[in-house]
């Protein structure tokens, strides 16, 4: 576990820890009121979600977990961090904070992790807030993710090299990250050892019927009918290398009755280059959402 410096920059929560078989859960639980879930992707961590928490505190629990293996939260070396294995410590952890019914929030691999825990509790979803990521199957995945998933190869750059957390900060925006912030997206993946989890969660993804976790993603996008009569709101930044226009566009088909923002000049991290206007729609709707 990365202990927790003094200060990071822009993150003035004190983390709760949870303890999982195999490992210290790291997450925050902050504020009062109807409760929202937020869910980082990779190789991202809770401080993806910094703003958007201390907005929402206001009115609103907020809970937003470091999956394991990211953020502050443990990195086991020998554990198999699989989309199942996710999904199952996000049902662990809100069953032990009593969370009986929630907002969620997701983005990249939050997708498919939130989507998993809601598919098993559609009774307990009250809304969603889509922020570029994918619960479906798609064979669409950018050539540099598929280098970075080649044997040998890939370990060396992710883990030796940092090239998928260390590209992030550049490639996943179009505004410049402030070197502070840059610095603390990076802070919890400082070693070989502590970019375990990056590399596994790339490994992990479901691109063919041979991959460990495609059955888990194919039970979880025929499950998404479910929530057709949920309020949704489709946060969505149109220069994401990764998560691009075609994954939008099928939450669209999937969700017609969402409520739908396109930021044309935003990246993959859609928070860090348009929190300020993503930022009050978020709360505009999950306050008109949520009792």
């Amino acid at each position: 576990m990365i202990e927790h410096p003094v200060t990071i920059h822009g993150y003035p929560f004190k983390p709760c820890l949870y303890q999982l078989p195999d490992g210290k859960l790291s997450y925050i639980d902050t504020g009062n009121g109807p409760t929202v879930v937020m869910l980082h992707g990779n190789p991202s961590w809770s401080y993806y979600y910094r703003n958007l928490a201390n907005l929402l505190k206001e009115s609103h629990r907020v809970i937003v977990p470091d999956h394991l293996g990211c953020g502050l939260s443990d990195k086991p070396q020998n554990y198999s961090y699989r989309l199942k294995d996710h999904i199952d410590n996000l049902e662990k952890l809100l069953t032990h904070l009593q969370v009986k019914k929630c907002s969620l929030v997701v983005h990249d691999w939050g997708g498919a992790i939130g989507m998993g825990y809601a598919v098993r509790h559609p009774e307990s979803i009250q809304s969603l807030v889509i922020l570029n990521t994918a619960a479906f199957r798609s064979p669409h995945i950018p050539l540099r993710i598929k280098l970075c998933r080649t044997p040998l190869l890939g370990p060396l750059l992710i883990r030796g090299f940092n090239a998928f957390a260390g590209a992030a900060v550049h490639m996943a925006v179009t505004k410049k990250m402030q070197k502070e912030v840059a610095g603390a997206f990076l802070l919890p993946y400082n070693s070989w050892r502590n970019r375990i989890a990056t590399l596994r969660f790339v490994q992990d993804i479901p691109l063919s019927a041979n991959d460990p976790s495609w059955q888990t993603l194919k039970e979880i996008e025929q499950g998404l009918h479910l929530f057709r009569n949920n309020p949704m709101l489709i946060a969505w930044g149109g220069k994401d290398f990764c998560f691009n226009d075609h994954f939008y566009q099928e939450w669209q088909t999937r969700f017609p009755q969402a409520h739908c923002h396109y930021f044309a000049d935003a990246g993959h991290y859609v928070l860090e280059d348009a929190f300020e206007r993503i930022g009050p729609i978020v709360d505009e709707f999950l306050t008109k959402n949520m009792s």
